[in-house]
């Protein structure tokens, strides 16, 4: 049985391995759907056919029009990594013009599990909004890898995004219980 993982991107420097992050989830058993902000589009502008013929489905960054068919099947698990502060504030808000956001407030809706990884300036992060939106979100189920439950970076001291244990965290939460 196939699962789908919608993985979403905001526009930021770890967006540039999405390429490695998709065959990792697919390795584990996952069917993944590429969604970008319009930003993270333009930034992987050359690599968008790529990554749709890796992952098998359109990659997105735009709400289709009124009648068309939704291309990607239903979501098992969300990861939204990078998460930039104006993504995860965008989210926490509802504000919905942008299709990412979107995608990533209805899977709060459906209880979809939802793995968020933010990736932003230590400026922004000191900007009350930003705990905010990351309190909104834990309360509405997202599991945040931030702070205390950010994974500890390696052990060169070398700050590298947490890919691995993003998707260690959606697979334990779409964990199924052995009977």
């Amino acid at each position: 049985m196939t699962r789908t993982l919608y993985l979403l991107c905001s526009a930021a420097p770890p967006v540039f391995d999405v390429a490695h992050v998709i065959e990792d989830a697919q390795s584990r058993g996952w069917d993944v759907c590429l969604g970008l902000t319009p930003t993270a589009a333009h930034w992987v502008a050359g690599s968008l056919d790529g990554l749709a013929a890796l992952t098998g489905n359109p990659v997105r960054w735009q709400y289709p029009l009124p009648g068309e068919p939704d291309p990607w099947p239903a979501a098992d698990a969300v990861l939204f990594a990078p998460a930039t502060f104006n993504s995860l504030s965008a989210w926490a808000l509802g504000l919905t013009d942008r299709f990412v956001a979107g995608v990533a407030a209805e899977a709060i809706g459906r209880s979809t599990p939802t793995v968020a990884v933010p990736c932003l300036s230590p400026a922004l992060a000191a900007h009350p909004r930003f705990e905010l939106s990351l309190s909104v979100l834990r309360g509405a189920g997202v599991e945040l890898l931030y702070g205390e439950s950010a994974p500890t970076p390696p052990a060169e001291g070398a700050p590298v995004f947490p890919w691995t244990p993003a998707l260690d965290a959606v697979d334990r939460a779409t964990a199924r219980p052995t009977p």
